[in-house]
């Protein structure tokens, strides 16, 4: 009996209990659970001040994409390819490239329009243009397409001389076909680089800047809004960006756009001289003046250095296994401009073309002195 009463008490307390908060407000149809906690008047919130003014950067940043987003295109191209079975299949590449100048010519990469048989322009404003091919640079991956098309805005060409690693950089471009989209990075570094397609590209300009399929021939630009490269290319496992993206500098296409848009191919000039490398060893044991330069082991006859009056060697020697003349003069500088091997050589040849004078400063028998050359075109002197 003593048991029996504290048992009987506690169920009361829980029917009561259950009563109360359960049943009762089910059967009036009010089928939520109890609040615990009660409900304030009106729902209080942090607003951000009105109005609140961009920060230089942001401004920066802002002035940029609208001051070039009008000049970046979207580039189309149609090409056919064989499938399996041997059957022709349409295939269709997209990149990016920028308007130059007001009759409609536009930069692209190479790779973008090889073995197109249509290539399709589409502006900021969402137009959309054929293009013809005007001219082609494998080696240098650029080209030149141009489209017939109202008032255009020619992207600002920069200057890639002198870039430092660290300098602001912005990419603009269609990455993934997302038209009209700007990253923002750095210089990362300037490098010699080889692209999938074999083209060397000799000071490349390295980047953070995010770029992505789709970017290829679009512009890297500095914090001023010019061009100072072309984005070609990224280093990732994956086939998308990993920070690391190199560009085609803007000097690099300066040199060759006049050739290629009015021969639709380059004229890559030519010293005509074959050459090797100086190193100190090497310096040391023939008795040169300096540890560094090219020294000319042989002249092309008729060639730009034999017209200069450059001198090849005439002393049979080996270099290992390899055959050499010696008694060349040696080349150290072009335009002032220290000459270390061959890399340095070539470099030099890409920021000119064919039919420009260069000065080239030699020690012939210990003695310096400069000679004037006018490159000729590679092809004339093989």
């Amino acid at each position: 009996m003593k048991l029996l009463r504290p048992l009987l008490l506690s169920l009361a307390i829980a029917g009561a209990f259950f009563y109360f908060t359960t049943w009762r407000s089910n059967s009036r149809g009010e089928l939520h659970s109890t609040n615990w906690f009660g409900q304030p008047p009106q729902v209080e919130i942090t607003e951000a001040a009105p109005n609140e003014s961009l920060d230089s950067e942001e401004q920066n940043n802002i002035s940029v994409y609208k001051k070039n987003i009008p000049s970046v295109v979207n580039v189309t191209s149609r090409a056919m390819t064989f499938d399996f079975f041997y059957g022709l299949v349409p295939q269709e590449g997209q990149g990016s490239g920028f308007v130059i100048d007001k009759e409609g010519h536009i930069l692209t990469n190479y790779h973008v329009i090889a073995e197109a048989r249509q290539v399709e322009v589409t502006l900021h404003n969402r137009k959309k243009y054929k293009a013809t091919v005007v001219g082609t640079d494998p080696p240098h991956d650029l080209a030149v397409i141009q489209i017939q098309a109202p008032e255009l805005v020619p992207a600002i060409l920069g200057d890639s001389r002198n870039l430092q690693v660290g300098q602001k950089v912005y990419a603009i471009g269609n990455p993934f076909g997302l038209a009209g989209t700007m990253t923002r990075g750095i210089v990362s570094s300037i490098r010699p680089v080889r692209e999938p397609n074999g083209a060397m590209i000799d000071e490349a300009i390295q980047t953070d800047a995010a770029i992505n399929p789709g970017n290829s021939g679009g512009p890297l630009m500095n914090w001023h809004g010019e061009v100072i490269g072309i984005n070609t290319m990224i280093l990732s496992s994956v086939g998308q960006n990993a920070g690391i993206g190199f560009a085609i500098p803007i000097n690099t296409a300066k040199a060759v756009l006049n050739d290629l848009m009015t021969l639709g191919r380059v004229r890559r000039p030519a010293l005509g001289v074959r050459t090797i490398a100086i190193t100190p060893e090497l310096a040391d044991e023939i008795g040169l003046p300096v540890d560094y330069g090219l020294l000319i082991i042989q002249v092309t006859p008729g060639g730009s250095a034999d017209q200069a009056g450059l001198h090849a060697g005439t002393e049979r020697a080996y270099l290992g296994n390899t055959p050499i003349m010696l008694g060349g003069d040696l080349i150290v500088a072009i335009d002032d401009q220290k000459i270390q091997d061959e890399q340095d050589l070539a470099q030099m040849m890409n920021n000119h073309r064919a039919g420009d004078t260069v000065k080239i400063t030699i020690f012939r028998n210990k003695k310096k002195m400069d000679v004037t050359v006018a490159l000729g075109e590679a092809r004339q002197q093989v």
